[in-house]
């Protein structure tokens, strides 16, 4: 069993409050210190390994028991990056202009598959946060990529994701599904 220095309850919320919690709790932890996050939202796994990474944290691996996501995660010794913000954000009504002139651009939706099942984009396609890794082959890194989430916490970090990997024009769309007033598709 992992010892904790820290546990970090996100039991019944759902994205970005994982997060939330856990960079607030992240700043009290002492460094080389190791943190348990337990919550329930399966897209939890995927959002927390992402922001570690991006906050320079170290994302030591994931249990589940009876419905529980238990993530441990150990803070940085070293220097801890600069959370970074993707800086090409669209708004949800600037994607439904660009929609509306039938502009060749590709939707990705990175939220999880039940979340798309239950609500997406005409024509939007679904690839989870985390299987953005096992994917990048299969998109066109030429094309105009909007990357869509529920709040867009984890759109930018998949948009951070693709333009390190050499994708040339790719927006972040905040705040999202969330907030979305433009045609919905169901596929349940």
């Amino acid at each position: 069993m992992i010892k904790a220095d820290l546990i970090v309850d996100a039991k019944g919320l759902a994205c970005p409050m994982p997060i939330v919690k856990t960079r607030k709790a992240m700043k009290e932890l002492e460094q080389g210190s190791v943190m348990e996050v337990q919550a329930t939202d399966k897209g939890s796994t995927a959002d927390l390994k992402a922001w570690a990474e991006s906050a320079g944290h170290q994302y030591l691996g994931t249990t589940e028991k009876e419905g529980t996501l238990t993530h441990y995660l150990r803070k940085s010794e070293g220097e801890e990056k600069e959370e970074l913000s993707y800086p090409h954000v669209v708004s949800n009504e600037e994607l439904e202009s660009v929609l509306s002139n039938r502009a060749e651009i590709i939707v990705l939706d990175v939220r999880e598959v039940a979340e798309y099942a239950f609500g997406h984009i005409p024509g939007s396609q679904s690839l989870p946060l985390g299987d953005i890794d096992n994917s990048l082959d299969s998109l066109d890194k030429e094309a105009s990529i909007y990357i869509v989430c529920r709040t867009g916490n984890r759109s930018d970090m998949a948009a951070q994701k693709l333009a390190a990997a050499g994708f040339k024009d790719v927006k972040n769309v905040v705040p999202g599904m969330s907030e979305w007033n433009g045609p919905i598709e169901k596929s349940v």
